[in-house]
Protein backbone atom coordinates (compact mmCIF):
# COMPACT_ATOMS: atom_id res chain seq x y z
CA UNK A 1 0.00 0.00 0.00
CA UNK A 2 1.68 3.28 -0.87
CA UNK A 3 1.19 6.14 1.79
CA UNK A 4 0.04 9.05 1.52
CA UNK A 5 2.75 12.19 1.45
CA UNK A 6 3.20 14.71 4.42
CA UNK A 7 2.64 18.16 3.33
CA UNK A 8 5.72 19.66 2.22
CA UNK A 9 5.75 22.10 5.27
CA UNK A 10 5.24 18.85 7.78
CA UNK A 11 8.25 17.41 6.23
CA UNK A 12 10.40 20.42 6.64
CA UNK A 13 9.21 20.67 10.08
CA UNK A 14 10.50 17.59 10.86
CA UNK A 15 13.40 18.16 9.18
CA UNK A 16 14.27 21.11 11.45
CA UNK A 17 13.39 19.06 14.02
CA UNK A 18 16.17 16.18 13.32
CA UNK A 19 18.38 18.82 12.84
CA UNK A 20 17.84 20.38 16.05
CA UNK A 21 17.75 16.78 17.75
CA UNK A 22 21.32 16.39 16.57
CA UNK A 23 22.41 19.32 18.40
CA UNK A 24 20.70 18.81 21.49
CA UNK A 25 22.38 15.14 21.38
CA UNK A 26 25.57 16.04 20.96
CA UNK A 27 25.54 19.00 23.93
CA UNK A 28 24.17 16.87 26.05
CA UNK A 29 27.26 14.96 25.79
CA UNK A 30 29.27 18.12 25.86
CA UNK A 31 28.41 19.76 28.84
CA UNK A 32 27.33 16.78 30.86
CA UNK A 33 25.66 18.27 34.10
CA UNK A 34 27.28 21.95 34.10
CA UNK A 35 25.25 24.74 32.23
CA UNK A 36 26.59 26.59 28.95
CA UNK A 37 26.18 30.42 29.14
CA UNK A 38 23.35 32.85 27.96
CA UNK A 39 25.10 33.08 24.44
CA UNK A 40 26.95 31.35 22.14
CA UNK A 41 30.70 33.17 21.49
CA UNK A 42 31.46 34.28 17.49
CA UNK A 43 28.03 32.21 16.92
CA UNK A 44 29.12 28.80 17.09
CA UNK A 45 29.81 27.45 20.68
CA UNK A 46 28.65 27.83 23.78
CA UNK A 47 30.88 28.40 26.82
CA UNK A 48 30.13 27.11 30.17
CA UNK A 49 29.12 29.51 32.89
CA UNK A 50 31.51 31.71 33.74
CA UNK A 51 31.97 31.71 37.58
CA UNK A 52 30.95 34.74 39.48
CA UNK A 53 30.08 35.65 42.66
CA UNK A 54 31.39 32.62 44.83
CA UNK A 55 29.72 29.81 41.77
CA UNK A 56 31.85 27.82 39.72
CA UNK A 57 32.37 27.63 36.38
CA UNK A 58 28.90 25.66 34.66
CA UNK A 59 27.33 26.26 38.18
CA UNK A 60 23.37 26.75 38.08
CA UNK A 61 22.73 30.57 38.27
CA UNK A 62 20.80 33.22 36.09
CA UNK A 63 17.72 33.21 34.93
CA UNK A 64 18.48 31.09 31.50
CA UNK A 65 19.65 27.85 32.92
CA UNK A 66 16.43 25.96 32.75
CA UNK A 67 16.28 26.19 28.83
CA UNK A 68 18.83 23.58 28.61
CA UNK A 69 16.70 21.08 30.30
CA UNK A 70 13.17 22.12 28.76
CA UNK A 71 15.04 21.57 25.47
CA UNK A 72 16.16 17.68 26.92
CA UNK A 73 12.41 17.34 27.90
CA UNK A 74 10.77 18.46 24.56
CA UNK A 75 13.63 15.79 22.65
CA UNK A 76 12.35 13.61 25.19
CA UNK A 77 8.74 13.41 24.70
CA UNK A 78 10.14 13.74 20.59
CA UNK A 79 11.78 10.55 20.66
CA UNK A 80 11.30 8.74 23.88
CA UNK A 81 15.26 8.72 24.19
CA UNK A 82 16.56 7.70 27.81
CA UNK A 83 19.49 9.76 27.36
CA UNK A 84 17.14 12.76 26.76
CA UNK A 85 15.15 12.22 30.25
CA UNK A 86 18.10 11.02 32.03
CA UNK A 87 20.14 14.64 31.30
CA UNK A 88 16.90 16.75 31.87
CA UNK A 89 16.08 14.69 35.62
CA UNK A 90 19.87 15.18 36.63
CA UNK A 91 18.96 18.97 36.14
CA UNK A 92 15.79 18.94 38.18
CA UNK A 93 17.34 17.40 40.91
CA UNK A 94 19.99 20.29 40.69
CA UNK A 95 17.61 22.47 40.68
CA UNK A 96 15.94 21.24 43.68
CA UNK A 97 18.76 21.72 45.25
CA UNK A 98 19.48 25.35 43.90
CA UNK A 99 16.16 26.03 45.57
CA UNK A 100 17.12 24.22 49.31
CA UNK A 101 19.90 25.91 49.44
CA UNK A 102 18.63 29.68 48.49
CA UNK A 103 21.46 30.02 45.89
CA UNK A 104 20.43 33.14 43.58
CA UNK A 105 16.41 33.46 43.80
CA UNK A 106 15.77 36.79 44.35
CA UNK A 107 14.39 37.24 40.72
CA UNK A 108 10.93 36.97 39.20
CA UNK A 109 12.48 34.84 36.85
CA UNK A 110 11.86 31.46 39.37
CA UNK A 111 8.92 31.32 37.14
CA UNK A 112 11.42 30.52 33.61
CA UNK A 113 13.41 28.94 36.00
CA UNK A 114 11.04 26.37 37.37
CA UNK A 115 8.39 25.96 35.09
CA UNK A 116 10.70 24.28 32.65
CA UNK A 117 13.08 22.63 35.30
CA UNK A 118 10.73 21.59 37.45
CA UNK A 119 7.09 21.73 36.54
CA UNK A 120 8.08 19.76 33.19
CA UNK A 121 9.37 15.90 35.16
CA UNK A 122 6.37 16.72 37.73
CA UNK A 123 3.82 16.37 34.99
CA UNK A 124 5.24 14.16 32.81
CA UNK A 125 6.84 11.81 35.38
CA UNK A 126 4.91 12.54 38.20
CA UNK A 127 8.14 13.62 40.29
CA UNK A 128 7.75 14.00 43.95
CA UNK A 129 10.93 15.90 44.32
CA UNK A 130 10.36 18.29 41.43
CA UNK A 131 7.04 18.90 42.04
CA UNK A 132 8.46 20.16 45.57
CA UNK A 133 10.84 22.09 44.05
CA UNK A 134 8.67 23.80 42.20
CA UNK A 135 6.49 24.89 45.18
CA UNK A 136 9.43 26.08 47.11
CA UNK A 137 10.03 28.37 43.89
CA UNK A 138 6.44 29.24 43.44
CA UNK A 139 6.33 30.60 47.11
CA UNK A 140 9.52 32.27 46.91
CA UNK A 141 8.45 33.81 43.68
CA UNK A 142 5.10 34.97 46.41
CA UNK A 143 7.66 36.81 48.33
CA UNK A 144 8.00 39.43 45.42
CA UNK A 145 4.41 40.38 45.27
CA UNK A 146 4.02 44.09 46.47
CA UNK A 147 0.19 43.96 47.24
CA UNK A 148 -0.32 47.79 47.50
CA UNK A 149 1.19 47.83 43.75
CA UNK A 150 -0.45 44.83 42.69
CA UNK A 151 2.82 43.29 40.64
CA UNK A 152 5.37 41.11 41.65
CA UNK A 153 9.00 43.33 41.64
CA UNK A 154 10.89 42.08 38.81
CA UNK A 155 14.87 42.26 39.55
CA UNK A 156 16.84 42.22 42.84
CA UNK A 157 16.84 42.01 46.35
CA UNK A 158 13.35 44.08 47.82
CA UNK A 159 14.77 46.44 49.84
CA UNK A 160 17.13 47.45 46.65
CA UNK A 161 15.11 51.13 46.34
CA UNK A 162 16.47 51.05 42.22
CA UNK A 163 14.75 48.19 42.03
CA UNK A 164 11.55 48.91 44.29
CA UNK A 165 8.17 48.98 42.88
CA UNK A 166 9.49 47.67 39.26
CA UNK A 167 8.21 45.05 36.63
CA UNK A 168 8.95 44.21 33.17
CA UNK A 169 7.11 42.69 30.58
CA UNK A 170 8.95 39.35 30.43
CA UNK A 171 7.28 39.30 34.09
CA UNK A 172 4.49 37.69 32.20
CA UNK A 173 5.92 34.47 31.53
CA UNK A 174 6.69 33.96 35.20
CA UNK A 175 3.08 33.97 36.02
CA UNK A 176 2.61 30.45 35.13
CA UNK A 177 4.70 28.82 37.90
CA UNK A 178 2.48 30.99 40.01
CA UNK A 179 -0.95 29.36 38.21
CA UNK A 180 0.09 26.03 38.50
CA UNK A 181 0.92 26.34 42.46
CA UNK A 182 -2.21 27.26 42.61
CA UNK A 183 -3.85 24.46 40.95
CA UNK A 184 -1.63 21.74 43.11
CA UNK A 185 -2.49 23.13 46.45
CA UNK A 186 -5.86 24.77 46.21
CA UNK A 187 -4.18 28.30 47.51
CA UNK A 188 -6.28 31.85 45.94
CA UNK A 189 -3.51 33.58 46.94
CA UNK A 190 -1.65 32.15 44.04
CA UNK A 191 -4.30 33.10 41.50
CA UNK A 192 -4.87 36.22 42.96
CA UNK A 193 -1.53 37.57 42.40
CA UNK A 194 -1.79 36.36 38.65
CA UNK A 195 -5.10 38.31 37.86
CA UNK A 196 -3.56 41.54 39.85
CA UNK A 197 -0.12 41.09 38.48
CA UNK A 198 -1.42 40.81 34.69
CA UNK A 199 -3.83 43.35 34.96
CA UNK A 200 -1.38 45.63 35.62
CA UNK A 201 0.62 45.06 33.14
CA UNK A 202 -2.41 45.07 30.71
CA UNK A 203 -2.91 49.09 32.09
CA UNK A 204 0.24 50.34 31.96
CA UNK A 205 3.02 48.13 30.42
CA UNK A 206 0.78 48.29 27.04
CA UNK A 207 0.57 51.36 25.10
CA UNK A 208 -2.58 52.43 23.67
CA UNK A 209 -0.95 51.90 20.28
CA UNK A 210 -0.65 48.76 21.12
CA UNK A 211 3.14 48.69 21.42
CA UNK A 212 4.65 47.99 24.58
CA UNK A 213 7.51 49.34 27.28
CA UNK A 214 9.77 47.07 28.58
CA UNK A 215 9.76 48.03 32.37
CA UNK A 216 7.16 49.95 34.63
CA UNK A 217 7.81 51.30 37.97
CA UNK A 218 4.82 51.68 40.47
CA UNK A 219 5.38 53.30 44.07
CA UNK A 220 5.89 50.29 45.99
CA UNK A 221 3.65 51.67 49.40
CA UNK A 222 0.88 53.66 47.56
CA UNK A 223 0.75 51.79 44.41
CA UNK A 224 0.52 54.88 42.31
CA UNK A 225 2.01 54.10 38.64
CA UNK A 226 4.85 56.30 37.79
CA UNK A 227 6.29 55.76 34.29
CA UNK A 228 7.16 53.14 31.65
CA UNK A 229 10.86 53.05 30.32
CA UNK A 230 13.59 50.44 29.02
CA UNK A 231 16.57 48.41 30.46
CA UNK A 232 17.33 46.59 26.73
CA UNK A 233 15.44 48.46 24.11
CA UNK A 234 16.69 51.09 21.60
CA UNK A 235 14.79 53.99 23.45
CA UNK A 236 11.99 54.28 26.55
CA UNK A 237 9.39 55.26 24.08
CA UNK A 238 10.36 52.28 21.38
CA UNK A 239 9.51 48.52 21.21
CA UNK A 240 11.89 45.78 22.11
CA UNK A 241 11.19 43.31 19.85
CA UNK A 242 11.95 40.16 22.12
CA UNK A 243 9.25 42.45 24.98
CA UNK A 244 6.44 42.73 22.80
CA UNK A 245 6.96 38.58 21.55
CA UNK A 246 6.72 38.22 25.29
CA UNK A 247 3.93 40.35 25.58
CA UNK A 248 1.85 38.14 22.74
CA UNK A 249 2.66 34.73 24.36
CA UNK A 250 2.55 36.04 28.06
CA UNK A 251 -0.93 37.58 27.80
CA UNK A 252 -2.30 34.64 25.88
CA UNK A 253 -1.25 32.09 28.83
CA UNK A 254 -2.48 34.32 31.23
CA UNK A 255 -5.86 34.40 29.71
CA UNK A 256 -5.82 30.85 29.59
CA UNK A 257 -5.36 30.54 32.99
CA UNK A 258 -7.81 33.38 34.33
CA UNK A 259 -10.11 33.19 31.34
CA UNK A 260 -10.21 37.16 31.71
CA UNK A 261 -10.69 38.55 27.66
CA UNK A 262 -8.93 41.49 28.32
CA UNK A 263 -5.76 39.40 28.24
CA UNK A 264 -7.02 37.60 25.09
CA UNK A 265 -7.46 41.08 23.39
CA UNK A 266 -3.97 42.59 25.05
CA UNK A 267 -2.49 39.23 23.33
CA UNK A 268 -4.15 40.00 20.12
CA UNK A 269 -3.06 43.46 20.00
CA UNK A 270 0.38 42.78 20.47
CA UNK A 271 0.48 40.48 18.04
CA UNK A 272 -1.10 43.30 15.46
CA UNK A 273 1.70 45.70 16.22
CA UNK A 274 4.28 43.12 16.15
CA UNK A 275 3.41 41.71 12.43
CA UNK A 276 2.96 44.94 11.08
CA UNK A 277 6.78 46.10 12.17
CA UNK A 278 8.23 42.75 10.76
CA UNK A 279 10.74 43.00 8.18
CA UNK A 280 9.86 41.46 4.90
CA UNK A 281 11.50 37.72 5.79
CA UNK A 282 9.26 37.78 8.94
CA UNK A 283 12.23 38.00 11.19
CA UNK A 284 12.51 41.37 13.60
CA UNK A 285 15.01 43.62 14.45
CA UNK A 286 16.17 43.58 17.86
CA UNK A 287 13.53 47.16 18.59
CA UNK A 288 10.81 47.12 16.32
CA UNK A 289 11.37 50.55 15.39
CA UNK A 290 14.53 49.86 12.60
CA UNK A 291 12.55 48.58 9.23
CA UNK A 292 13.88 46.92 6.50
CA UNK A 293 16.90 48.31 5.15
CA UNK A 294 18.20 49.48 8.56
CA UNK A 295 21.83 47.69 9.43
CA UNK A 296 20.33 46.63 12.83
CA UNK A 297 21.16 43.44 14.44
CA UNK A 298 17.96 41.29 14.21
CA UNK A 299 16.25 39.32 17.03
CA UNK A 300 15.73 35.49 15.49
CA UNK A 301 14.98 34.52 19.35
CA UNK A 302 11.70 36.95 19.30
CA UNK A 303 10.66 35.87 16.27
CA UNK A 304 11.15 32.08 17.93
CA UNK A 305 8.88 33.49 21.43
CA UNK A 306 6.49 34.95 18.66
CA UNK A 307 5.65 32.16 16.86
CA UNK A 308 5.00 30.61 20.05
CA UNK A 309 2.87 32.67 21.37
CA UNK A 310 0.55 33.10 17.67
CA UNK A 311 -0.14 29.04 18.21
CA UNK A 312 -0.67 29.68 21.57
CA UNK A 313 -3.16 32.49 20.48
CA UNK A 314 -4.43 30.42 17.37
CA UNK A 315 -5.94 27.93 20.36
CA UNK A 316 -7.66 30.24 22.35
CA UNK A 317 -9.06 32.76 19.25
CA UNK A 318 -10.65 30.70 17.32
CA UNK A 319 -12.72 33.29 15.25
CA UNK A 320 -8.87 34.60 13.63
CA UNK A 321 -7.15 30.87 14.19
CA UNK A 322 -6.10 31.07 10.86
CA UNK A 323 -4.48 34.29 10.54
CA UNK A 324 -2.48 33.76 13.45
CA UNK A 325 -1.70 30.36 12.33
CA UNK A 326 -0.40 31.55 9.16
CA UNK A 327 1.95 34.02 10.76
CA UNK A 328 3.25 31.50 12.81
CA UNK A 329 4.34 29.32 9.90
CA UNK A 330 5.57 32.28 7.82
CA UNK A 331 7.31 33.35 10.56
CA UNK A 332 8.93 29.36 11.73
CA UNK A 333 9.85 29.32 7.86
CA UNK A 334 12.01 31.71 7.94
CA UNK A 335 14.02 31.03 10.95
CA UNK A 336 14.45 27.07 9.78
CA UNK A 337 15.30 28.59 6.61
CA UNK A 338 17.73 31.24 7.02
CA UNK A 339 18.68 31.59 10.99
CA UNK A 340 19.38 28.06 12.16
CA UNK A 341 22.71 26.53 11.30
CA UNK A 342 22.62 24.42 7.87
CA UNK A 343 24.01 21.36 9.47
CA UNK A 344 24.00 20.18 13.54
CA UNK A 345 28.17 20.22 13.41
CA UNK A 346 28.29 23.88 12.19
CA UNK A 347 27.43 25.38 15.95
CA UNK A 348 26.31 24.65 19.54
CA UNK A 349 22.82 26.67 19.06
CA UNK A 350 19.92 25.47 16.77
CA UNK A 351 18.85 29.37 16.13
CA UNK A 352 21.58 32.17 15.37
CA UNK A 353 21.45 35.77 14.45
CA UNK A 354 19.71 36.63 17.96
CA UNK A 355 20.61 39.42 20.34
CA UNK A 356 20.56 39.40 24.55
CA UNK A 357 21.53 43.26 25.12
CA UNK A 358 22.02 45.81 22.53
CA UNK A 359 22.67 48.57 24.83
CA UNK A 360 25.21 46.84 27.08
CA UNK A 361 26.82 45.50 23.64
CA UNK A 362 25.56 41.92 25.10
CA UNK A 363 25.23 39.12 22.98
CA UNK A 364 24.32 40.56 19.70
CA UNK A 365 24.07 38.40 16.31
CA UNK A 366 24.71 35.20 19.19
CA UNK A 367 22.91 31.96 19.41
CA UNK A 368 20.98 32.46 22.93
CA UNK A 369 19.43 29.52 25.38
CA UNK A 370 15.96 31.14 24.98
CA UNK A 371 16.01 31.69 21.02
CA UNK A 372 16.96 27.77 21.53
CA UNK A 373 14.06 26.46 23.07
CA UNK A 374 11.26 28.22 21.91
CA UNK A 375 12.54 27.76 18.42
CA UNK A 376 12.25 24.12 19.60
CA UNK A 377 8.89 24.83 21.67
CA UNK A 378 7.95 25.96 18.05
CA UNK A 379 8.73 23.78 15.76
CA UNK A 380 7.17 21.16 18.87
CA UNK A 381 3.68 23.38 18.72
CA UNK A 382 3.82 23.34 14.62
CA UNK A 383 4.65 19.20 14.36
CA UNK A 384 2.08 18.03 17.21
CA UNK A 385 -0.74 20.68 17.56
CA UNK A 386 -2.05 18.71 20.40
CA UNK A 387 1.15 19.15 22.74
CA UNK A 388 0.81 20.52 26.22
CA UNK A 389 3.17 23.31 27.06
CA UNK A 390 5.19 23.56 30.32
CA UNK A 391 3.78 26.76 30.90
Amino acid sequence: MTSTPLPARTLETERAIARVLATVRRNVGSFGAAYPDDTTTDGARYPLRPAANGFAEGANRGWTTSFWPGMQWIAWELTGEDVFRDAASAHAADFGRRVHDGEDLDTHDLGFLYSLACVAPSRLLGDSAARAAALDAAGHLMRRFLPSAGIVQAWGDLADAAQRGRTIIDSLMNMPLLTWAARETGDPLFAEAVARHTDQLRRHILRPDGSTFHTFYWDAETGEPLRGATEQGAFDDSCWARGQAWGIYGFALNHRATGDPALLAASRTCAEYFLAHLPADGVPYWDLVYTDGSDAPRDSSAGAIAVCGLYELAALDPAHAARWREAADRILASLAEDYAPAQPADSDAVLLHSVYDLPKDVGIDEGTLWGDYFYLEALMRAARPDWRPYW
